[in-house]
């Protein structure tokens, strides 16, 4: 399970370049020194939230700690990238993140690995990679229609789809499987759309 969570991040950057080979690659040294900086700052603060239980503080250390701020958190950047003109050229906000997400899940696959289970090593890493592309899918259908239809729901999705995929964690660290396979089903869905189009638009 380690080696799922050391592996997974690269190796899905790289199946999700092969569908998306026009996509822009601005940004990408960045995204890794940015990436291993916050890595090791979390790796020595350790956990803002010391949770107890199941419950709430569970739920909340989830947010904070464990899955949606460490994947929004490089979405953030690339918006500040944007906004100072850091980067010239266009920064593809799913690339960004997946590669700022690399040296955080290396640094977990050797913190996690003394016994925290799949919870961790491999649904950590599938919700980020659900996170970074779904919200960066959302983000690009926000800003490439600029219509109240589309800006609505997707600042809704937006807003969502970072908590569902911390409630599916929470889910399945409280061994509520049912409830933690339909929020996992959920936050992956946007995920999986993104991935359909792009392999469709490649294939034409």
């Amino acid at each position: 399970m380690s080696f799922f969570c050391l592996l997974w991040m690269p190796l899905f950057y790289l199946f999700r370049r092969t569908l998306t080979p026009d996509d822009s690659g601005a940004g990408g040294v960045w995204a890794l020194l940015l990436g291993s900086i916050a890595a090791i700052i979390q790796f020595f603060l350790g956990d803002l939230i010391k949770p107890g239980g199941f419950g709430l503080s569970r739920w909340v250390s989830a947010c904070i700690d464990i899955v949606t701020f460490p994947a929004i958190l490089p979405l953030l950047v690339c918006f500040l990238f944007l906004a100072l003109k850091v980067v010239s050229g266009p920064i593809d906000f799913a690339n960004f993140a997946l590669l700022w997400l690399i040296p955080g899940a290396a640094v977990r696959a050797v913190s996690w690995s003394a016994g925290n289970g799949p919870a961790f090593l491999v649904l950590v890493p599938l919700l980020w990679t659900a996170v970074a592309v779904g919200v960066s899918f959302f983000i690009n259908l926000f800003l490439e229609h600029f219509r109240w239809y589309v800006i609505i729901p997707s600042g809704l999705c937006i807003l969502v789809l970072p908590f569902a995929a911390a409630t599916s964690w929470w889910a399945f660290y409280s061994q509520q499987f049912l409830r933690g396979s339909l929020f996992l089903a959920a936050a992956a869905l946007p995920l999986l759309i993104s991935m359909i189009l792009s392999w469709v638009k490649l294939r034409r």
